[in-house]
């Protein structure tokens, strides 16, 4: 399977992120189990305006990446979340969710909203 080119694009196409209520929940409670250091790190880094509060900008990858919303998960594999370095791999048709997104990760949701 080809994977995306993410390294090198500091979280452009990271954000703002829709998350459902279930995944609020789930990275609510995920986020406690991670160091204090490393949860105090990936918090006060700066990023670029609408990039994902997740987004780790000193590795250059998502800093929740094994619990990270399902629209993350589908990114660059759907005709409709195109990755721009890689388009080819947008081979599956429109995304359709069955939960009910109740905001976006930057802006309706912040560090706050998790602590």
């Amino acid at each position: 399977m080809n994977t995306l080119p993410c390294q090198g694009c500091k979280g452009l196409c990271c954000g703002p992120v829709p998350i459902t209520e279930k995944e609020r929940t789930n990275i609510h409670k995920k986020l406690k189990a991670i160091p204090k250091k490393l949860r105090e790190n990936l918090e006060q880094q700066p990023r670029f305006s609408g990039t994902c509060i997740f987004y780790d900008m000193n590795k250059d990858q998502c800093g929740i990446h094994s619990f990270r919303p399902e629209i993350c998960r589908m990114f660059g594999y759907y005709e409709d979340l195109v990755c721009f370095r890689k388009p080819e791999l947008a081979t599956k048709g429109k995304v359709t969710m069955k939960e009910k997104y109740i905001g976006l990760l930057s802006i309706d949701f912040t560090w706050k909203d998790f602590r």
